[in-house]
């Protein structure tokens, strides 16, 4: 194999949900299907994500450290880290010293998994919050919802910002350490925006399909990440996980909303990338 056909290898931290469509069980089959390696580190086990009426959940915070130090002893090397849920501030320290031992020019990819419409997760306090903030120094790319943004840069929220209002969130994001930024699900109107903000802001805009469904965010980044390790650029893998996302929403529609996005039969318009 030349090296052109030997896929990268991403390095995905992230929980699993036995049902409903999210978590790890949405990252791995859409990386692959981006061509690119998808090795999978559980933060935590879910019989099935939150938003049904009762779960089962094992925490991996005992672990984590041990699995991503016999990382290190292995001989292999990742090309990009995506990091999603986060089950605990203990593990947020954990994986800041494990990326204090990366090689600079790892990317990692944050998606900073705290809340959405408006209101923090009732897990996240503001001690989470604070410990949250210290990671972003660390990253390449954080892909925040407009709640998230706003609970890491304190400010209050507004369901339908402007652009001027992005701008100034997106910058206070970047004086804390982000590098590159793209606020995801912001609703206006009929459509949904994805703002993405290196030294100026662009959007990518799709049409808005109701209801919300849970896993859309780990799809994105899981997307976003694959490409970009692909050397696609940030806007072409912003607008190919939009339009995938959407693809897979108008399918949906006799799905309940509970068990997510259906994927798998969306998933061959990314075989062919």
């Amino acid at each position: 194999m030349t090296n052109k056909q030997i896929p990268p290898k991403l390095l995905i931290i992230n929980d699993m949900a036995g049902v409903g469509r999210c978590s790890m069980a949405v990252a791995l089959p859409v990386v692959s299907c981006c061509k690119v390696q998808a090795c999978p580190i559980p933060t935590a086990i879910f019989s099935n994500h939150t938003g049904f009426e009762t779960h089962y959940s094992v925490d991996l915070s005992s672990h984590l450290p041990q699995f991503l130090s016999h990382l290190n002893l292995l001989p292999v090397s990742f090309d990009g880290i995506c990091c999603g849920f986060l089950n605990s501030t203990e593990q947020i320290e954990q994986l800041k010293a494990y990326f204090s031992t990366l090689k600079k020019e790892i990317p990692i990819f944050f998606d900073p998994v705290m809340g959405d419409h408006g209101k923090a997760y009732k897990t996240v306090t503001p001690a989470f919050i604070e410990s949250l903030k210290a990671m972003l120094p660390f990253t390449a790319l954080i892909t925040p919802n407009l709640t998230e943004a706003c609970l890491l840069t304190d400010t209050n929220y507004a369901p339908d910002p402007t652009d001027e209002a992005l701008v100034k969130i997106c910058r206070k994001l970047q004086a804390m350490g982000a590098s590159k930024i793209v606020i995801t699900g912001i609703e206006r109107k009929d459509s949904v925006i994805n703002a993405i903000f290196e030294s100026s802001l662009s959007l990518i805009e799709q049409k808005k399909i109701t209801p919300s469904r849970p896993g859309t965010g780990d799809i994105f980044i899981s997307i976003v990440s694959a490409l970009l390790l692909r050397e696609f650029s940030l806007e072409q893998s912003v607008d190919t996980a939009s339009d995938f996302i959407c693809q897979c929403l108008e399918i949906s529609k006799d799905i309940p909303s509970v068990e997510g996005a259906a994927i798998e039969n969306c998933l061959y318009l990314l075989t062919n990338l």
